[in-house]
């Protein structure tokens, strides 16, 4: 979808049409979670600081998130994917997998049927959205960015290393800007720059990653689309309007968000083994601690003295915190019961 959130508020409230409107707080810790093309123009990204935003445009126009409306738009075009596919593979609220190659409606082209779905959502929400076709993930999901807002763009086979080679390495969905950066310092900008490092070179410098970097670079990525994506964690995190240093305050907020954190774990009937804790100082410098507990954190008092421990191990906070945050993790799958079957044995 095209800048999804802030699209929903403009589609409801017609008077922010045309305008740079932001989703997210306008206080000074606030953080935008989507911005208008419009907003876009003045350089303005989701992620980025309130304070930011509004340097960059003095007519910013902040709007408070709705998510319970944004999950119920998402609901409604994920069912028009159903329509189309089976194979459905949702990456977020705005953004879905889909593998095309038995399409439900008799369309011959995985492009015709970006286009219908297009239209469908346009006449049933009012929405736009791109689309990125191709012949696996990764191209895919590279492609649905060159034509937004509103836009297909398709990668053929042929087409592929071309298109690879001239893309710049920043743009790989998979490399964040951190490792972008590792790569312009060896003179790595573009696809068939990545192209020139063998394999094992590239697994020494960034791991397992390495060999996703070798293989992408080169057009290949044989992911299947998989329509269930089983959840890693659950978590919670809360940015404070002021610095706090005061460990009774900091145990405070943090068992706020341990409530929030131990009721989606209850609502999701997970079982976690791990807890992790983070926390970002003042300077924005971020720390996380880890428990891992054996069979798994199996009450909710539990819980909160571990996370109480993880927070008091850092042994005082001189800097001030800006933001703490929970998640639980390394879920344990309960196998099903077996029953015991006679071996036979032939003479």
């Amino acid at each position: 979808m095209d800048a999804f959130f802030a699209s929903v508020e403009q589609h409801d409230r017609p008077e922010l049409k045309g305008k740079p409107v932001v989703v997210g707080g306008s206080g000074e810790r606030g953080v935008i979670a989507a911005a208008s093309y419009e907003a876009r123009k003045f350089g303005i990204r989701s992620a980025m600081s309130s304070k930011v935003a509004k340097r960059k445009c003095q007519d910013l126009i902040f709007v408070k998130p709705r998510f319970d409306r944004y999950k119920e738009i998402s609901e409604q075009i994920r069912s028009v994917f159903y329509e189309y596919a089976d194979l459905v593979e949702p990456l977020s609220l705005d953004e879905a997998y889909l593998d095309v190659t038995y399409a439900k409606k008799g369309l011959p082209s995985a492009t015709l049927i970006a286009k219908a779905i297009k239209k469908q959502i346009f006449e049933e929400t009012g929405l736009t959205a791109s689309a990125g076709v191709s012949y696996n993930k990764f191209l895919a999901k590279v492609a649905s960015d060159v034509n937004k807002p509103n836009g297909i763009f398709v990668v053929k086979p042929d087409e592929a290393q071309a298109f690879i080679d001239q893309m710049e390495v920043r743009k790989f969905f998979g490399i964040g800007k951190v490792t972008a950066a590792k790569l312009n310092k060896i003179g790595v900008w573009f696809g068939r720059d990545l192209r020139q490092i063998d394999r094992l070179e590239l697994t020494r410098m960034f791991g397992k990653a390495g060999n996703y970097y070798y293989e992408i670079c080169r057009g290949e990525d044989n992911r299947a689309v998989e329509p269930s994506r089983e959840r890693k964690s659950v978590g919670a995190e809360d940015t404070f309007l002021h610095d706090i240093y005061r460990e009774e305050e900091l145990e405070s907020e943090l068992m706020k968000i341990a409530a929030k954190v131990w009721e989606r774990a209850l609502k999701d009937q997970v079982k976690a083994k791990t807890l992790t804790l983070k926390f970002k100082y003042a300077d924005f410098e971020q720390h996380t601690r880890s428990k891992t507990l054996e069979p798994w954190f199996d009450s909710e008092i539990r819980f909160l003295e571990e996370s109480k421990k993880l927070l008091k191990a850092e042994g005082g906070f001189a800097k001030g915190i800006r933001l703490l945050g929970l998640t639980l993790s390394n879920f344990l799958h309960e196998e099903p019961a077996r029953q015991a079957v006679q071996l036979l044995i032939e003479f």
